[in-house]
């Protein structure tokens, strides 16, 4: 009798600490009761919708694909207070997002960090005295991004961001900064830490000056 009173009193104490944080909802971004065009089905939390107003994979997340089942709530305050029982406990462990397929599309995440690569990489093997005819080929690709990038919401905030940066065309290393410091920018906005403009060639060309990647 004492233990189950203590275990109570324990959960209580934490229901009364744990603070819950929502994903953070931008005017395109679905809440979880929002529901695609012509359909009644819930969209999963943090599902970004695109242009046409319908759930846009290539915008989202994979780990926020998966929609919320109609019983979410009943089955989240049994996961909530399992896992209060396990803190009380001492037993709690760490849950594990769900393993990507290898054969799923690619997601915003795995689409920006292949197309960051694409660029940073072009742009270590752009000759430092580039041609007319190279700088105009260069602009026309960067400037294609805005108009053809899948992800639509990304593709608008980097053609806002290059009609304030121009981009640099004029050298090898002027457009490796260019690119490093709009990758930056992208990295303060999802709250990351900013990468260090000067390594650009050690990260994307050279590689570490002790020798690891050769």
């Amino acid at each position: 009798m004492d233990a189950a009173f203590n275990l109570r009193f324990v959960m209580a104490k934490l229901e009364r600490r744990f603070v819950i944080f929502e994903y953070p909802v931008t005017p395109t971004m679905s809440k979880e009761k929002s529901t695609s065009a012509g359909s009644n089905a819930p969209l999963p939390p943090g599902m970004v919708l695109g242009p046409d107003g319908k759930p846009c994979k290539i915008c989202t997340a994979f780990r926020h694909w998966t929609p919320t089942p109609a019983s979410s709530s009943t089955i989240s305050r049994a996961a909530g207070a399992a896992s209060l029982s396990a803190a009380a406990l001492g037993t709690a462990t760490v849950t594990e997002p769900p393993a990507r397929p290898a054969d799923c599309p690619p997601d915003v995440e795995q689409l920006g960090r292949a197309t960051w690569t694409f660029l940073h990489t072009t742009a270590a093997y752009y000759p430092e005295k580039p041609t007319t005819r190279q700088r105009a080929n260069m602009l026309s690709l960067l400037h294609a991004l805005p108009v053809l990038y899948p992800c639509s919401h990304c593709a608008t905030h980097l053609g806002t961001e290059m009609e304030r940066h121009p981009p640099d065309v004029s050298s090898r290393r002027g457009l490796s900064w260019w690119l490093c410091e709009r990758h930056n920018e992208v990295n303060e906005r999802l709250g990351k830490e900013r990468f260090d403009c000067v390594k650009t060639d050690e990260r994307w060309k050279d590689g570490p000056a002790d020798g690891s990647c050769d």
